[in-house]
């Protein structure tokens, strides 16, 4: 099995990490593959942003040359999962509903902690989209910025356990999420600082996906997320036309 691991943004070094993380956790004989987006912004912290990444990543992955399996949008609240899955045959998870997703297992209430205040409307909104929304206490914001996490390590897992202090005692949340693709691998040790359970997100989509794979499913083409139709696309940026 090959799965895809989308960073959403252009930091090299991100895309490594966050696939090193995902190889720790996927099982014997899955290939993780990283992919780092040919254009875009170095971290995504904003509308603009995100929606950018969004199209880099659809062009990242319909390039990419060989077979695969499933795909991992990497981004914690960006958009574009939606338009992966009109493109691709093969499952498409983002790690911000696999975080919640798999938090809802775990606690009755789950928080969200995540980088910059900016961002919370950003996450808000796509739990809202998938209906996430109604058993999440609340999203915490840590004051960092995406490339912060990778170069005050120290800071950032201070600032988080800070953030998910408050949100267990003063919002009820019995289950943290991180909510950033550049925290993966921060879980444990929060984990054993907090006493509650922690979910990293791509650690979750990484295991959704297999799942999914093994149990032969995938994304529904008969509605929603059907192919694009054939029709002129002026300026098409991408390598690569999918299939009609």
């Amino acid at each position: 099995m090959r799965i895809l691991v989308a960073n959403v943004n252009t930091t090299v070094s991100m895309t490594e990490s966050i696939a090193a993380q995902t190889r720790s956790v996927a099982s014997p004989g899955t290939e993780i593959v990283g992919i780092t987006p040919r254009f875009g912004a170095d971290s995504c912290e904003g509308n603009f942003e995100s929606y950018l990444a969004a199209i880099a990543v659809m062009d990242a992955i319909l390039a990419y040359p060989e077979p695969f399996d499933a795909v991992i949008q990497a981004g914690y609240g960006e958009h574009g999962r939606e338009g992966l899955q009109e493109l691709l045959n093969v499952p498409v998870v983002d790690i911000t509903e696999a975080a919640a997703s798999t938090a809802m297992f775990l606690g009755y209430k789950y928080s969200v902690v995540t980088t910059l205040d900016r961002t919370v409307p950003l996450i808000e909104d796509r739990l809202k989209l998938a209906g996430l929304e109604a058993r999440c206490a609340s999203v915490r914001a840590s004051g960092l910025g995406v490339l912060e996490l990778e170069e005050f390590p120290d800071r950032a897992v201070s600032a988080i356990i800070d953030q998910a202090t408050q949100a267990v005692e003063d919002d009820k949340a019995e289950v943290i999420v991180l909510g950033c693709g550049g925290m993966s691998g921060l879980d444990e040790q929060i984990r054993e600082r907090l006493g509650v359970p922690v979910v990293d997100g791509v650690a979750a989509a990484v295991t959704i996906a297999e799942s999914l794979v093994r149990l032969g499913l995938s994304t529904s083409k008969v509605r929603t997320y059907a192919p694009p139709r054939p029709k002129k696309i002026t300026g098409w940026p991408f390598p690569v036309l999918p299939e009609e």
